[in-house]
């Protein structure tokens, strides 16, 4: 965990040398997971991004503990049982997209996104489809994909492995400003 604290520093240090990256502290990701027996959403408005166009790369982090959930008892069993919050209590993102994207002119691109995703302490290869929309030099992404709870080590006991599906949807959403 200190790594990842470290590499957020170096990050935001970077950041502040330069006037080429944009960032947002107010992301925002939503997961979804739908079965017969029950619908589980949540949502956290705390996602920290930032991106740098010339490098075509993309950081992001998210405290697990904003999640918000309808239920007070899934929250509390998604912190405490399954992601284990105070043990883990970031989900971070870095990587790097495919094609170019002026930052200066206004347009959307269509991107392949390509990085590690580490959740519950393990970290995977992942390769998403996103959106990157320039509007009068805001950046305004959007990605969705989804997650195997079971790749990143997130026991379901089986009481209520029904509950929740194999598979959990991701989606995610920012506006990132020239810092």
């Amino acid at each position: 965990m200190r790594k990842i604290a470290l590499l957020f520093i170096l990050v935001c240090s970077y950041i502040a040398g330069f006037n080429q990256h944009y960032i947002t502290r107010n992301g925002v990701a939503r997961f979804y997971s739908k079965t017969d027996l029950e619908d589980i959403a949540a949502e956290n408005k705390q996602l920290l991004a930032i991106i740098d166009p010339s490098g075509r790369s993309i950081a992001a982090s998210i405290l697990m503990k904003g999640f918000l959930f309808n239920k007070a008892l899934m929250q509390e069993h998604f912190n405490e049982n399954y992601v284990e919050s105070d043990k883990y209590p970031k989900a971070v993102f870095e990587g790097v997209y495919t094609d170019p994207v002026d930052a200066g002119k206004n347009g959307t691109y269509k991107l392949s996104v390509n990085g590690k995703l580490t959740i519950h302490g393990v970290t995977r290869e992942i390769s998403l489809p996103a959106i990157l929309e320039v509007i009068d030099g805001v950046l305004k992404g959007k990605a969705e994909f989804q997650i195997t709870p079971e790749d990143y080590k997130i026991n379901i006991p089986s009481l209520v492995r029904d509950k929740i599906s194999k598979k959990v949807d991701v989606f995610i959403s920012f506006e990132c400003k020239k810092q």
